[in-house]
């Protein structure tokens, strides 16, 4: 049990995952009747809350992102690629992978569509893009097929016969956060999927802000999102100190439930 102990260096779910793993092979091995000690499971206790990225961290993140120019000729066009791809995490929703994947048969850009195949939990869904994102991606095409146009791969990687792959996009993500002037301002720098859970709680406050019935649209998102359930995706807004901003906005029954306080004098 020693070797389970959570480390100094990792997070108790990270702790935990681990230990799965060999409490996984363990209970493998018993059933072979290979006498194995099963590690003890403990529950995970911490949930890491994504950095939400303000408008305005928005907009100086794709600024940095539009004026990145690699040097030598040969890599230029991942400067098209990266203008491309940060955009559809946030404006699609997508995860790290559905995006880096994405194969030029599954992108439908007559009617904006993007196929995701056998994404998490093996699930295939369309995502539909808006005709300003569909506009970009048309225009990213022909200037990469110009470049390049022998590759099945929308986001080709260093070898065009292979995907962009996910490690590099992080590593260039947050090399773009830490150019922005609001890198040292936050305690945790975002990610990736940050961008996708921004996209779920903008969506969901402005439908709020206009006055759109959650109970109905909801299953929609739940679905775009590749969701199993509507929980999954409500899970993404409920720790949101932006979310508390606009539920109070609209909320009109708490001032005829709770009283108010009447300071009296002594």
């Amino acid at each position: 049990m020693k070797w389970a102990f959570q480390r100094d260096t990792e997070g108790v779910n990270f702790r935990n995952q681990r230990v799965s793993f060999v409490r996984q092979l363990s209970l493998y091995m018993n059933s072979l009747g290979i006498v194995s000690y099963i590690p003890r499971q403990t529950a995970s206790t911490v949930t890491t809350v994504p950095h939400l990225l303000s408008p305005d961290e928005l907009e100086s993140l794709y600024e940095v992102i539009d004026s990145y120019l690699p040097d030598g000729n040969k890599w230029r066009r991942f400067s098209m690629e990266y203008q491309v791809i940060f955009r559809l995490y946030y404006c699609c929703g997508l995860r790290l992978a559905e995006a880096a994947h994405l194969k030029k048969e599954h992108v439908n850009l007559d009617e904006g569509i993007l196929t995701i195949i056998q994404s998490k939990g093996n699930k295939d869904r369309l995502v539909f893009m808006s005709e300003d994102v569909t506009k970009l991606c048309r225009l990213y095409q022909k200037r990469m097929g110009a470049q390049i146009s022998e590759t099945e791969w929308f986001f080709p990687g260093s070898d065009p016969h292979k995907p962009i792959h996910k490690t590099s996009l992080d590593k260039k993500f947050k090399q773009f956060w830490n150019q922005t002037p609001f890198a040292d301002l936050c305690d945790k720098a975002p990610t990736i999927h940050a961008l996708r859970h921004t996209f779920v709680v903008d969506r969901m406050n402005e439908w709020m802000r206009e006055g759109i019935s959650l109970n109905t649209m909801m299953p929609y998102l739940s679905r775009y999102l590749g969701h199993t359930n509507v929980s999954d995706t409500f899970y993404y807004y409920h720790q949101v100190d932006r979310a508390f901003q606009i539920v109070r906005q609209k909320d009109v029954v708490s001032d005829s439930v709770i009283p108010e306080v009447i300071t009296y004098e002594e």
